[in-house]
């Protein structure tokens, strides 16, 4: 990727050169590595080169559309994933875009934020299922195949929300993390409430770990936010 940045690497595609300055200056400015071009011969190119993490690819372009782009690179193995961007919004063309191997859909005019958003979102999900399916951390077991979880041995049923939450501070054991942290990865991009629903799913999770640990592992650090407080093994 032509870029200094050493974050996950974009490419994007989209014939507009205003369209291409425009997200390329704003997710290097998001900490991406960013490279761009303007068409389908360009970008199988540019895969071949330097797989990136994920790409921006627009359906409209001037030699193939979007869609066999998307054909070829899957045919040819490339896994990572894709998000569309097109001036559509007819249903027929979101899910053809689906179904050739796409992740996600954007329409034009679009929010830059809502952009990235989307990104963070589908490369979390991309880490979530290269992952290993059983997290272990201290007395917790969860499994991410089977969504099951259990306290030394016993156990417990949590919520879709709960299980996430719960994830997501195993994977941040003894870490502190912020109420913003929690919301943008446990709620991701499509969430609008404040930080209160966050106080609200540790209490809950608390009710159900507490009474089979000797002291609550979910820990508060005022002003600061919340850790997962085990001992290393």
């Amino acid at each position: 990727m032509n870029a200094q940045n050493k974050g996950p690497r974009i490419l994007i595609v989209d014939d507009e050169p205003s369209i291409r300055e425009l997200l390329s200056t704003s997710l290097r400015f998001a900490g991406f590595g960013v490279r761009a071009v303007a068409n389908g011969a360009q970008t199988i190119s540019a895969v071949l080169e330097e797989e990136p993490d994920l790409i921006i690819l627009d359906v409209m372009l001037p030699d193939m559309n979007g869609f066999s782009v998307t054909k070829r690179l899957r045919s040819a193995g490339y896994t990572a994933p894709i998000l569309f961007l097109t001036a559509k919004d007819e249903v027929e063309d979101k899910v053809q875009g689906l179904t050739v191997g796409g992740d996600d859909y954007v329409t034009k005019p679009f929010s830059l934020d809502e952009i990235i958003a989307r990104i963070k979102a589908i490369l979390r999900r991309t880490i979530q299922e290269n992952e290993e399916a059983v997290i272990e951390t201290g007395p917790i077991v969860l499994d991410q195949d089977t969504h099951e979880v259990s306290v030394d041995g016993t156990p417990i049923e949590l919520s879709p929300t709960e299980f996430k939450l719960l994830r997501y501070l195993m994977q941040n054991a003894n870490r502190v993390l912020s109420k913003a942290q929690i919301l943008d990865h446990v709620w991701e991009y499509d969430f609008n409430g404040d930080a209160g629903i966050v106080e609200s799913y540790i209490s809950y999770l608390r009710r159900k770990l507490d009474p089979l640990t000797e002291e609550s592992l979910i820990q508060t650090k005022r002003g600061f936010g919340y850790m997962l407080k085990v001992d290393a093994k």
